[in-house]
């Protein structure tokens, strides 16, 4: 098939476990799934899919020269998400680590139809749990890695952050070193950690998006303790249970669908918050390729690591705010 990628262009896909887990129910509900939730569902920001960034990791991954299986993995590593991504780790008290769908994530494959598909091309399923043995795919915080990257051109794109001009140069100084994603100068590696900052600035740790997070959380919340949700329920798209939760005749459920539709105004206040967040910051150190060998950037470049370890002292501060009525 051929596919046409926002990030990387038209890409054939030829290899049949890929075909087969594009076409699976598993994947294909990822469609309806937004990487940000109801900021997304509500008109904030852009609508992108978890499906267009499941597959643009594995494209990513194969950019770079992963083999089939680290592929595979790449198209699988959010297939457990849950309706609205990470507003559900508001509702389980997660928001720091994000972690939910992982924790679920081998009970909800083990429902799908993805154990059969990958049974049937000698594969088993059980190999794609963990991301660690992928480290094309997955690195832990502040490395780059095949997750953290698309996410960002795709996110940073919508938002504005980063240019076409700068996607292309990000993809053409990419290189694998040691197992690991670097790039191959400084100034790259700068631009990539900045603009990577401003785009975790701009949303992911944005205080607006995180109230709008963590009211749609106590609406869903109050929802599965008034059982006008399973948690079962939770795997379905983000407008399928959005659509349910405004329907509710629940008056709990409903005034915290409302408020958070409303998208009320908010003050910072440490005495008497109404609402308390502590944020996941994102802000990567990117390794760069040197004459020394790989080594990440703040080693390399002073000012960077100065304004980096500003950002992260400032953002991970406990975010405490009054919503005024």
């Amino acid at each position: 098939m051929m596919y046409e990628d926002a990030i990387y262009g038209p890409q054939r896909i030829d290899e049949p476990v890929l075909l087969d887990l594009l076409a699976s129910s598993a994947v294909t509900r990822l469609k309806g799934v937004l990487q940000h939730g109801i900021t997304a569902v509500l008109g904030i920001t852009q609508p992108i899919t978890r499906f267009q960034h499941s597959v643009g990791a594995m494209l990513l991954v194969r950019r770079v020269g992963g083999g089939l299986r680290e592929q595979v993995a790449a198209l699988l590593h959010d297939v457990s998400h849950t309706a609205f991504s990470h507003v559900i780790d508001h509702v389980f008290h997660d928001q720091g680590t994000q972690s939910y769908h992982e924790r679920q994530k081998e009970w909800w494959i083990d429902r799908t139809d993805v154990p059969a598909v990958l049974k049937r091309h000698r594969l088993d399923w059980h190999d794609f749990l963990e991301d660690e043995p992928f480290p094309l795919l997955e690195q832990p915080l502040p490395r780059l890695c095949a997750d953290r990257l698309d996410y960002f051109l795709r996110d940073g794109s919508g938002m504005n952050v980063i240019s076409a001009d700068h996607v292309r140069a990000i993809l053409d100084h990419l290189v694998v070193h040691d197992g690991r994603m670097a790039v191959d100068d400084v100034a790259t590696g700068r631009l990539l950690g900045e603009r990577f900052m401003a785009a975790d600035d701009g949303s992911w740790s944005n205080p607006h998006e995180l109230v709008l997070y963590e009211l749609a959380a106590r609406a869903i919340r109050a929802a599965l303790e008034r059982q006008v949700l399973t948690e079962e329920d939770l795997w379905g798209t983000d407008a399928a249970l959005w659509d349910h939760l405004r329907q509710s005749d629940d008056a709990k459920v409903a005034r915290w669908v409302q408020m958070t539709e409303r998208q009320p105004k908010f003050v910072r206040d440490l005495e008497a918050p109404t609402i308390r967040i502590r944020p996941k910051v994102r802000a990567i150190d990117p390794d760069v390729v040197t004459a020394g060998g790989l080594r990440p950037l703040s080693e390399v470049d002073a000012e960077f690591a100065r304004k980096r370890e500003e950002y992260v002292r400032e953002q991970a501060e406990v975010l405490s705010v009054a919503l005024v009525h």
